[in-house]
């Protein structure tokens, strides 16, 4: 699936739907980052979410699939496999069974004003190097967020972007660029508008 030395980056979400949005930061990172691989990883269910609308595991896994056209990015449910609950654990796991592997945990920067909620998120930091893309509404996250601040001190500039997957964490960067406005959360707002009229 992945040989040694490879450079992978790691996309976690619900994908409740996955749309464009998502394929645009895969996109954004792989260039960037110059990675081989963008890993998606589909949760069985996000602990912030409420998620009574969640559509099931292999629905969302199948539409996936259905809106990646490049053989870069793999789609997997490696948690509902390995029974993890929480990102930390899952990147643990998963840098144990490649530990000859480069990985890079991206998010949109829409994740990034709540990271600091997220279970042992100082522990993922120290994981793996972070890259965090831009999204809408969400450009500043990278001044203002908690764990932005926190973390200052180990962000280097996205002009070295393409180094950051063969650094040692703690160390993260924010890469702006276009922006795709697309969300999960507005894709189901207008699925249930239209079914309301």
């Amino acid at each position: 699936m992945v040989t040694p030395g490879a450079r992978v980056g790691l996309f976690g979400g619900s994908f409740n739907p996955p749309h464009e949005g998502h394929v645009h930061v895969c996109e954004q990172a792989l260039r960037r980052l110059e990675l081989d691989q963008i890993w998606w990883l589909v949760t069985p269910g996000n602990p912030l979410k409420e998620n009574s609308n969640l559509a099931p595991l292999a629905q969302r896994i199948d539409a996936c699939e259905a809106i990646t056209s490049d053989p870069r990015m793999k789609i997997t449910a490696c948690e509902a496999l390995w029974s993890t609950r929480y990102t930390a654990d899952t990147l643990v796991k998963i840098a144990m069974h490649h530990p000859r592997v480069h990985f890079v945990w991206i998010m949109g920067a829409d994740n990034l004003g709540q990271f600091h909620k997220w279970d042992r998120w100082r522990d993922i930091a120290s994981t793996m190097p972070l890259a965090v893309v831009d999204r809408p509404g969400s450009t500043l996250a990278f001044h203002s967020a908690r764990a932005a601040q926190t973390l200052r001190r180990v962000r280097i500039d996205e002009t070295d972007a393409s180094l950051l997957a063969t650094m040692k964490p703690p160390v993260w960067t924010f890469l702006h660029g276009p922006r795709n406005t697309l969300s999960s959360t507005l894709i189901r707002k207008r699925l249930a508008t239209k079914t309301n009229t």
